[in-house]
């Protein structure tokens, strides 16, 4: 692990990362939106920030300078379709993600590759370059997944799609249970707890449980699904 990295996974350690998300269609699905919610969120006191889409990853890259930004992009909305393939890792990367999340099941993978081959080859793109080199986290969704998923040589693990590929229930809050399994497990791996995290006492319950760092989205970020709570309980 260079410094680099060191330094980086240091600035994460214990500290909030927020998810600037918007869906297809939606009023506020415009990169320079998605930078001012992310300028906000670091203002408030957020150490990183999740994004997805390669236009407002590069806008949110130049904006938060030095920020650690985890970039994404997802085709479709089923199946393996966070950054699914290679090229869609390496476009992720390209537009200024210092942190590349992948989807890190065990499922198939649209472009035939493995894991493991995606990582590596990923890997094999900073060897003799210049500057840091590109992590890469591993959205999983169960124990098994992040075992496998370490195997292949992934740099931090999230629980992103916990509840959400059939392997365990989807619970009411973040998979405690499984953040705590899974460092226990890989006590040397870099864990970040995602997913149904919508209260401060959960994102502590998480962190409490082993998470090196805490992503919250929905519960800052999706005001239409924060207003319908509302609705729903009047």
């Amino acid at each position: 692990m260079t410094a680099s990295t060191t330094d980086l996974l240091d600035a994460l350690d214990g500290r909030l990362i927020v998810s600037c998300q918007a869906y297809p269609g939606e009023p506020m699905r415009h990169p320079e939106t998605m930078a001012q919610i992310a300028q906000a969120a670091v203002a408030g006191g957020a150490a990183g920030i999740r994004a997805q889409g390669l236009a407002d990853i590069a806008l949110i890259a130049e904006r938060l300078p030095g920020v650690p930004l985890i970039g994404l992009w997802k085709v479709g909305a089923e199946g393996v379709f966070i950054t699914p393939t290679l090229r869609h890792a390496r476009a992720v990367r390209d537009a200024g993600a210092a942190i590349v999340a992948i989807d890190g099941t065990r499922r198939p993978r649209p472009d035939g590759l493995t894991l493991a081959s995606t990582v590596a080859a990923l890997h094999a793109d900073d060897e003799g370059a210049p500057g840091d080199g590109t992590l890469v986290m591993a959205d999983c969704g169960s124990l098994e997944d992040a075992l496998a998923a370490a195997e292949a040589g992934a740099d931090l693990i999230g629980t992103t799609l916990a509840g959400y590929t059939g392997e365990r229930p989807r619970t009411d809050g973040p998979d405690l249970d499984l953040i705590a399994r899974i460092t226990e497990r890989l006590p040397g791996v870099p864990l970040i707890a995602e997913g149904r995290i919508h209260t401060p006492a959960q994102a502590a319950a998480a962190r409490d449980a082993g998470a090196l760092a805490v992503v919250v989205g929905t519960a800052i970020t999706h005001p239409t699904t924060i207003t319908g709570w509302f609705a729903v309980a009047l």
